[in-house]
């Protein structure tokens, strides 16, 4: 689907050839995170990105969220999807600036993309930043966005295999979501114990936090979650000169 992360083939005959030009494309990459890292870290503005497969329920989390969160924290999301403003429309629709990418045919964002929405946005004027990544269980996990944490989202209709079938990516999450949870009592072939067996395989301590949207299951340890980390994240930030109150 996408030259930019490499999963498309090449001729055997070129091997050495896209090797070397991965290896240039993620140098840039992780330079650029490391910016939009640094930035976010002197703003004092915890970033999130958001990861999952399709319709695992990413937006829908940000809606209770922004819903849960509403007068105490100051949010901001940047959507990333191949077309369309759907999502962005909906997180507008809750009051929340949304910057949407449309990345076209690549199957994930990058931290040049993150950098460039970030000029749409007043971080002087946010406190949380959530990032939804493209929806895709392989090339997002190759990417550093300049996040602090990574949040990944796993809907009991995907099966409770996924971490083992898909390990790149639920070895970086920071926390693991099972979501859609009121679906359990008709999908008895999903464990949620399985589920975290298996990302424990993968020498993953992240928490495992089933939630439901529909009846609020789970919400207040999701949140209690998010706050942990944005309190951890202000202790450490240092002091702000103030000519660097600007955009990036």
């Amino acid at each position: 689907m996408c030259d930019a992360c490499g999963c498309t083939s090449s001729p055997p005959s070129q091997k050495d050839k896209p090797l070397k030009l991965m290896s240039a494309v993620f140098a840039a990459n992780n330079d650029a995170a490391k910016h939009n890292r640094n930035h976010l870290q002197h703003h004092g503005v915890l970033a999130i990105n958001l990861m999952s497969a399709p319709g695992a329920g990413k937006t829908s989390l940000l809606e209770a969220t922004i819903d849960a969160l509403s007068g105490r924290y100051r949010l901001a999301v940047i959507e990333g999807d191949l077309e369309t403003e759907n999502d962005a429309q909906r997180i507008r629709a809750k009051g929340i600036p949304a910057f949407q990418i449309n990345t076209g045919s690549a199957c994930h964002l990058d931290a040049v993309m993150v950098h460039d929405a970030m000029h749409h946005l007043d971080l002087d004027t946010v406190d949380i930043l959530f990032i939804e990544n493209i929806g895709n269980l392989v090339c997002p996990a190759a990417y550093d966005l300049g996040q602090h944490f990574n949040v990944l989202l796993l809907s009991v209709t995907e099966g409770d295999d996924k971490p083992a079938k898909y390990p790149v990516m639920f070895r970086i999450a920071d926390v693991m979501l099972v979501s859609k949870t009121d679906l359990l009592p008709y999908l008895d072939e999903f464990k949620v114990e399985r589920a975290e067996t298996h990302l424990r395989k993968l020498a993953n301590r992240a928490p495992v936090i089933p939630i439901s949207i529909r009846n609020g299951a789970g919400l207040s340890q999701w949140i209690e979650w998010l706050e942990q980390q944005f309190h951890s994240l202000q202790q450490n930030v240092p002091a702000l000169p103030e000519k660097d109150h600007q955009h990036l």
